[in-house]
């Protein structure tokens, strides 16, 4: 669903008009993150968790409803065959190596099982690699990685939501477990992030038109991992204030970053590349968001080897240790974007038009 979204607004927007259709369009999608942990903190305090899955039936429907409305039908006017060999190596090789970054953490495997199986994950990927350059219409267009502006947004993006997308897993075990609040409170403490990405969202066209998405990218990346150090200070006397000014620009500089790559992605592709970029794009990130978590999970089951038996603060100094290994991640992933110029995103941030406005004046 999230490639066919944004494949719409490639089509419908110039690309001069990207980045303020794309932070406009997210505003309404921070609602449920927003409301989200507050929904789910209530069904559990007053229902039951399995309450939880019959929430997205009422709101399936409306989406379907207001797709079957409003959504244009485009079509692209000749299809390709759907390379299933491809999608077998890929989905195979990327499913496994989710599986095992999530299991290594609860330790139900062996070291010979966990080697033996990333082994077998890579060799699919490689696998799938070999294929991709044999096949006329590959599952995924690895060419496009030959694109400056889409492989620094797209890797960067990757190694990026690593770090940061630990952090939904890492605050309500931190706020719950570690620091006692209940599911309500705790979903309570997570709507700052969402109320300062959706209440600044209309000020980041400005912010990538005035610095350029090189500068921006270089450094929000090193400001979202200082956050995420400082997330390692919060304890049991943090005043509830400092926890909310915390979530909140982080919550900012979070949304800078993903209206940032997101939008990069489609700088230098043609209209023909756009719905693979756009396929690759959120693949990539669906898979970050994955390892992200696993990645968190790993963390934390490392630094508080008995998870069942630890004590508040034993917990919360294990949360801490986390949070100072996705920080240092997040920092080091910066390496990625050096390869930017100061030029490149021109095509999506509208600063070529402004720069011919000015000249002309």
């Amino acid at each position: 669903m999230v490639p066919v979204g944004r494949l719409t607004l490639v089509r419908t927007f110039a690309k001069s008009e990207l980045i303020r259709a794309m932070s406009f369009v997210a505003i309404p999608g921070l609602i449920g993150p927003m409301l989200g942990p507050i929904a789910g903190g209530l069904i559990v305090g007053y229902f039951h968790w399995r309450v939880i899955f019959f929430v997205n039936l009422p709101i399936g429907l409306a989406g379907l409803i207001l797709v079957y409305l409003h959504l244009p039908d485009y079509r692209e006017e000749r299809t390709h065959p759907l390379d299933v060999i491809g999608l077998i190596l890929f989905a195979s090789g990327i499913g496994l190596l989710s599986y095992v970054l999530e299991v290594f953490g609860e330790h139900t495997l062996s070291s010979r099982e966990v080697v033996g199986l990333l082994t077998i994950s890579f060799a699919l990927l490689a696998a799938y690699g070999l294929h991709a350059t044999r096949t006329a219409f590959p599952l995924l267009r690895l060419m496009l990685f030959r694109i400056r502006t889409f492989r620094a947004s797209v890797s960067g993006s990757f190694f990026t939501r690593i770090g940061i997308g630990g952090i939904p897993f890492l605050f309500p075990l931190l706020y719950q477990v570690g620091l006692g609040f209940n599911p309500i409170q705790s979903g309570l403490l997570m709507m700052p992030q969402a109320i300062a990405a959706m209440s600044l969202k209309l000020t980041m066209p400005r912010i990538l038109k005035r610095f350029g998405f090189r500068r921006v990218l270089i450094s929000n990346t090193v400001i979202l991992g200082l956050f995420i150090l400082l997330f390692a200070t919060i304890g049991v006397e943090t005043p509830v204030w400092l926890i909310v000014a915390q979530a909140f620009f982080f919550g900012f500089f979070t949304s800078l970053q993903y209206t940032s790559m997101n939008t990069l992605v489609y700088a230098d592709v043609t209209e023909e590349q756009t719905s693979n970029a756009s396929t690759i794009a959120s693949t990539m990130q669906q898979m970050s968001m994955s390892f992200g978590v696993a990645s968190a999970s790993l963390a934390t089951a490392l630094f508080i080897p008995d998870r069942f038996h630890s004590d508040p603060a034993q917990m919360i100094h294990g949360i801490h240790q986390a949070f100072v290994v996705l920080g240092a991640w997040t920092i080091l992933s910066t390496i990625v974007f050096q390869e930017l110029k100061s030029a490149d995103g021109e095509a999506v941030s509208q600063q070529k038009i402004l720069h011919r406005a000015e000249q002309g004046s």
